[in-house]
């Protein structure tokens, strides 16, 4: 029977590639999107379902622990038991940090950071029941160097990867692994809208000559969620392109 693999923030450019990647892996799929986003989400599943992809969709407020246990609860009800994880949905409200609202801080901390916890909290205690389960949790090269104007998702994405290694040490005697990965600038339509000049300016600064590409993130989620990859866990994956090196 195959695995099941939930991916917050599935709809998106990069959750998109990794449901492919984990679907192409043999995974039953599912795909989150927030609630306000059903009208979209039902179009994406149309469209996959064109390309001869059958991936399952549900609403979930990530940043709501109790809108997680729901979803747990008729994902394992409906689907099967969440073996593979992926904790992929976030988002931005840069701003320095003199004119950053309160506001900005916590939706950011709670959709980034506090997320990772909400559903990781509802699954993890079965994977260990089971012996065998895998998480993956996306962070960012930001957290990792941090970026000006963006205090609240550095930080975000740090506290990831300190969360990563902490159950990673739980989990390790369980056959549960837990791992980050960190991409850099992705080629994805939000980064591609960005104005020609300052597109380019930034292509120049990254060591390989281009953009990633959301496959190339896909292709290390679907790496640490195979079945041969119980030997590590604790890592950061850091998918720039040479960007940063740490």
């Amino acid at each position: 029977m195959a695995r099941v693999a939930v991916v917050t923030g599935g709809i998106g450019g990069l959750g998109a590639a990794m449901c492919k990647a984990l679907l192409a892996q043999g995974r039953t799929v599912v795909a989150t999107y927030y609630p306000s986003q059903e009208e979209l989400a039902r179009e994406w599943r149309e469209s996959r379902q064109a390309e001869g992809l059958a991936i399952h969709i549900y609403a979930v407020d990530v940043a709501d622990f109790e809108s997680c246990a729901e979803l747990t609860a008729q994902v394992e009800a409906e689907v099967g038991a969440v073996e593979i994880l992926v904790n992929n949905a976030g988002i931005t409200r840069d701003a320095v940090l003199k004119r950053m609202e309160k506001e900005q801080w916590d939706i950011v901390i709670a959709t980034n950071l506090s997320s990772v916890f909400n559903l990781t909290r509802q699954v993890f205690g079965q994977m260990l029941e089971r012996k065998w389960g895998r998480i993956v949790n996306i962070s960012s090269m930001n957290g990792q160097k941090g970026q000006y104007g963006q205090a609240n998702y550095a930080a975000a994405k740090a506290g990831i990867h300190g969360f990563t290694l902490s159950i990673a040490a739980e989990g390790a005697r369980y056959g549960v692994t837990v791992n980050t990965v960190s991409p850099g600038y992705i080629g994805t339509d939000m980064v591609r809208a960005m104005p020609e000049d300052v597109l380019n300016k930034i292509i120049a600064t990254i060591p390989v000559g281009r953009l990633g590409t959301p496959e190339d993130v896909a292709r290390a989620v679907a790496f640490l969620t195979a079945e041969e990859a119980g030997y590590i866990t604790g890592a950061n994956l850091a998918i720039n392109g040479g960007s940063y090196f740490h």
